[in-house]
Parts: C-alpha cells; sequence; structure tokens
C-alpha cells in the first residue's frame, strides 16, 4: 500500500468509527469541498501534511493518532 492510499483509508476507518460523513468531516475540517473530496477518491496524490492536520482536527483526532495505525507500517516506495 502507498502513503496517500493508506491515508485515504484512515480517514474512511475515523469517519466509519465516528459515523462522521464526508460532508460532516469537510464541515468540522473547515475546508474546501473539492480538498476533502479529491484526498478520499484518491486523485490527490500529495494531499500535504497541513490538509492532513486540518483533516485530523475535523474527526476530533491528533497527527499521532492518525499515523498510530498498522496501515502504516509496511508501505511501498513512491515513485
Amino acid at each position: 500500500m502507498r502513503v496517500c492510499e493508506a491515508t485515504r483509508e484512515r480517514i474512511r476507518e475515523l469517519c466509519a468509527e465516528r459515523k462522521m460523513t464526508e460532508y460532516m468531516l469537510i464541515y468540522n475540517a473547515g475546508m474546501p469541498p473539492s480538498t476533502v473530496k479529491s484526498i478520499i477518491s484518491g486523485r490527490s496524490k500529495n494531499p500535504g501534511i497541513l490538509n492532513i492536520k486540518r483533516i485530523t482536527e475535523g474527526l476530533g483526532v491528533s497527527l499521532r493518532e492518525f499515523y498510530d495505525s498498522d496501515m502504516f507500517e509496511d508501505l511501498e516506495q513512491e515513485d
């Protein structure tokens, strides 16, 4: 799994745990809908740490909690 795929899956996982829709996340994070949707859909290959930070705030978790997942253990080398 690549970093962008793991990031996307982790966002989906945390949304599901919190029973949060994509639109609730967009509202809570205070981000443009197109930015969040491109990250979740996989169109964005490099979402940037600032966007991830805003998403984690919208989810109510820290960056440390976000990346504290087995999904980020054995990532493929990026091109």
